[in-house]
């Protein structure tokens, strides 16, 4: 998904979000992968997500892996998603059941 306009709301994508340098989104994005080059202002939870030179973000990452360009702007917090404990957590549940 491309967006290059202004979007007030949740988006989410089985695939990658690219967020173009005239998108502005208001809200949340969950995704395999995100890529800023606008404004997200919200709540971003994917694997990878990308802050490209122009892109700017204020809210919550959640995520794997988080890249930040150089001259990409980043306000908030990052939580970092740990595949192996999620795992374990599955695993546990499953026997108590």
């Amino acid at each position: 998904m491309y967006v290059d306009g202004e979007f007030e709301g949740e988006i989410s994508s089985q695939k990658e979000v690219n967020i173009g340098k005239n998108g502005h989104v208001k809200g949340s994005v969950k995704a395999q992968r995100v890529v800023i080059q606008g404004y997200l202002e919200g709540s971003v939870d994917a694997t990878r997500v990308e802050i490209k030179a122009a892109g700017h973000v204020k809210g919550e990452i959640t995520s794997s892996e988080l890249v930040i360009e150089s001259k990409g702007v980043f306000e908030g917090s990052s939580v970092i998603k740990n595949k192996t404990v999620a795992k374990i957590e599955s695993k546990s549940d499953l026997s108590k059941s």
